[in-house]
């Protein structure tokens, strides 16, 4: 692996190649960024996954940038996200409403990247690697172009490859394992809708009164 693929900076700027998003896409990947990155908040108000309420109260504040178009039809590019981004990480690190809106006046979109990129430092993980649980409708647009990429390389990926596995609890003597790369994982419902959806197809399996 070279230099350049570990450099946070080029890693962030693969992040560019999936703008634009709707609102509700754009809190869910500035969400799942900050999980999977090593940055602990330092209250529990800074939590990272941002909300879309809580998107439209920054763009009222001048915090993120208006959006393109109106309504459902707005639509929100890599400065956007880069903005989010920068609002939740200074936020994680106890930066106050305030003190953000004065750091942000007149940043340009390259101080804001390398800023970023710089605190998330080796704790970023690439698009592809991104641990995307969706809620709902997976992302549309290039978004969910670059999802079904991803669902498909996991389909072809060697089996023989090494690998984690995730341990479901279905019911008594029933556990369901998962390998940790599969879609199920990185992109399903939660563990306790799995297992749910796991004990409905035993019962039809099973002879009625045996369960």
């Amino acid at each position: 692996m070279t230099a350049t693929q570990t450099d946070p900076l080029h890693v962030l700027r693969e992040y560019r190649n999936l703008a634009p998003w709707n609102l509700r896409d754009l809190a869910g990947l500035v969400g799942a960024v900050l999980d999977a990155s090593a940055i602990t908040p330092i209250n529990a108000a800074a939590r990272a996954q941002p909300s879309e309420r809580t998107i439209r109260f920054y763009v009222t504040k001048g915090l993120v940038s208006p959006p393109e178009g109106r309504g459902t039809a707005a639509t929100y590019s890599y400065r956007h996200f880069l903005q989010l981004l920068w609002i939740k990480l200074r936020q994680m690190e106890g930066g106050t409403l305030a003190a953000i809106t004065k750091e942000m006046q007149d940043q340009t979109g390259d101080v804001l990247e390398r800023r970023a990129a710089q605190v998330l430092g080796p704790s970023l993980t690439s698009p592809d690697r991104l641990p995307l649980r969706g809620r709902g409708a997976p992302p549309r647009g290039k978004s969910g172009r670059a999802l079904t990429a991803w669902l498909t390389r996991d389909a072809e990926r060697d089996p023989q490859t090494a690998s984690n596995w995730r341990r479901i609890p279905v019911g008594r003597g029933v556990e369901l394992h998962v390998e940790a790369a599969h879609p199920l994982v990185r992109v399903g419902p939660d563990e306790a809708t799995v297992a749910e959806a796991v004990r409905q197809v035993l019962a039809k399996l099973l002879p009625q009164g045996s369960a």
